[in-house]
């Protein structure tokens, strides 16, 4: 049976699939954003704190997606706090909490589940994703994407030029609490996709390969979530073909575009 044959027949593949390209595009997106202020740390610390909000919500029996928004809100919360109120630095501060929330996770997960559902919440699990996770994953992909279009003025004049657009009228403060907001929805949706730990990957990359080949914040945007669906729909192929985790195999392929594009501009830098 072909991939294509699989993907018409099973439903839970093109689930998968749907889901995949989805979180690969707004992943993208909201990615550009998080390279541009320089908040990759901040992406990375996000994908591991949301664990233990993960672990909670299964203990209570309630949607992983809950547990897993609030605890990257009080990630958010906590580095901010420490920022602001103390002479912590900035990286410190993102180091000491997702270490924290993500080592409190461990321990709930251990003492309340097996190891192999704790590797799916690692590194995901793709074709287990049910209706439930794939209308939340659509629906706030959709929502996040919206924002960013009827929102693009004020995101960009806060990502470049933070004093200009204070003089307008904009808080860049509270852009930047929303932009956490957006991370940490991301964050959520993508977890059964590529998992907690490379979730971050996703949010990087593309973004990444996407800043070296475009001079403009839409463009790069496009780029980016152009390289997230691309990287996306490979993966799930490779995955169903030699049998390997969806999520590494979509990041390896994420990074190999990015490493392509990389060579590609230096050796034009060098010899053009």
């Amino acid at each position: 049976m072909t991939f294509l044959d699989a993907i018409l027949s099973y439903q839970f593949l093109s689930r998968a699939m749907i889901t995949a390209a989805v979180v690969g595009i707004v992943s993208g997106a909201v990615g550009c954003l998080i390279v541009l202020r320089n908040l990759s740390l901040m992406g990375d610390a996000m994908s591991h704190a949301v664990l233990p909000g993960v672990a909670i919500s299964y203990l209570l029996g309630i949607p992983t997606f809950i547990g897993a928004l609030i605890s990257g809100l009080l990630t958010s919360t906590v580095i901010s706090t420490l920022i602001e109120y103390s002479k912590t630095k900035r990286d410190a501060a993102i180091g000491i909490t997702f270490t924290t929330f993500f080592s409190i996770g461990v321990i709930i997960i251990s003492m309340v589940n097996s190891a192999t559902n704790l590797y799916h919440l690692l590194f995901g699990n793709i074709l287990t994703v049910s209706k439930q996770d794939f209308w939340m994953t659509l629906t706030v992909s959709l929502v996040v994407l919206t924002f960013i279009i009827a929102c693009y003025t004020p995101l960009k004049l806060t990502t470049f030029d933070p004093i200009f657009a204070e003089m307008n009228g904009l808080s860049p403060k509270l852009w930047q609490y929303i932009i956490m907001l957006m991370l940490a929805l991301v964050t959520v949706v993508s977890l059964q996709t590529v998992g907690i730990i490379l979730v971050v990957a996703m949010l990087i990359t593309p973004a990444s390969a996407a800043y070296l080949i475009t001079k403009s914040l839409h463009a790069m945007m496009i780029t980016a979530s152009t390289i997230g669906l691309i990287s996306a729909i490979i993966g799930i192929y490779l995955s169903f073909i030699y049998n390997v985790p969806s999520g590494a195999a979509i990041v390896i392929v994420a990074c190999s575009i990015y490493a392509i594009i990389f060579i590609t501009q230096t050796i034009r830098r060098k010899f053009g």
